[in-house]
């Protein structure tokens, strides 16, 4: 099941919140000296043309990036995801929007990693043209659930692994669940990072309870919702579990959630969410 192209959602409302997150991870990991390594399992196209003719379809980013883009006052960590798109576009208007790999590979530092798989035939050809010939970036074609295994744990043991499949597989949460697991056994003390969207409440909440289950310590919880109660079809909002989450981390989601969903004008309805599922040992 192929079918997801992300060309459609790029800079999307559920992107900036993914996004704004994943550069919060990084920067903290660059806190320390130690060279880090950031593994990507479903990394897409790389960066994306916010006028092709899937950006244009929904233009999806105008609720999303297109409310953030030209603000001024924006805190720290908003401010610090801002700038990775405005390294794209630094002289004219907004046109093109960073993935996650091009946001992972412009905060590294000379010593640390970037391992990107793409299972796509049609989004592969544009990463590994993205990224050739940076050594500091090797770009797989495959599964990324099924090289974890061969890939973890880094020698730098220090990093984090991004899951951020299409969710078009009825099974793909039982898919993280498994692939938490092994990576949790493999390389326990590496953050782990999983977005998931939010259609029907029900299997994200099963999700959450499985990895309660599981006994893995310090389990945090973010979610940005579009409608409290309900809502029309479609995605109502998005989440992300953060395992191994860096130190004061929940302190500046608790912060900057709130504005985000203000900047991004959700309206009333919207709420934000920010929950342990499993506290730090």
């Amino acid at each position: 099941m192929l079918g997801y192209r992300h060309g459609f959602h790029a800079g999307n409302f559920a992107d900036v919140f993914k996004h704004a997150v994943l550069v919060a991870l990084i920067q903290a990991l660059r806190d320390k000296d130690k060279p880090f390594r950031v593994f990507d399992t479903h990394a897409g196209a790389g960066r994306y043309d916010l006028t092709s003719a899937p950006a244009q379809k929904n233009r999806e980013f105008d609720d999303g990036v297109g409310q953030l883009w030209g603000q001024t006052g924006l805190g720290l960590e908003l401010d610090g995801y801002l700038e990775r798109v405005r390294a794209l576009n630094p002289t004219g208007p907004l046109r093109w929007y960073p993935g996650s790999p091009r946001i992972i590979r412009d905060l590294l530092r000379p010593g640390d990693k970037l391992v990107l798989t793409e299972l796509h035939p049609g989004e592969f050809p544009q990463l590994a043209a993205e990224f050739e010939g940076d050594r500091q970036v090797a770009v797989r074609h495959g599964d990324g659930y099924a090289l974890l295994e061969s890939l973890l744990p880094p020698p730098e043991r220090r990093g984090l692994v991004l899951l951020d499949p299409a969710y078009e597989r009825k099974d793909e949460f039982e898919r993280v669940a498994g692939a938490v697991s092994l990576i949790h056994r493999r390389w326990a003390n590496g953050i782990i990072a999983i977005w998931y969207p939010i259609l029907d409440r029900a299997p994200s909440l099963r999700f959450q309870r499985a990895l309660q289950a599981s006994a893995i310590p310090a389990i945090l919880c973010a979610e940005l919702e579009l409608y409290a109660d309900g809502g029309p079809p479609g995605l109502r909002g998005c989440g992300m579990i953060l395992i191994n989450p860096p130190w004061k981390l929940d302190r500046a989601l608790k912060r900057w959630l709130p504005e985000l969903s203000r900047r991004l004008r959700l309206g009333v309805e919207a709420r934000t969410r920010l929950e342990w599922l499993a506290p730090a040992p």
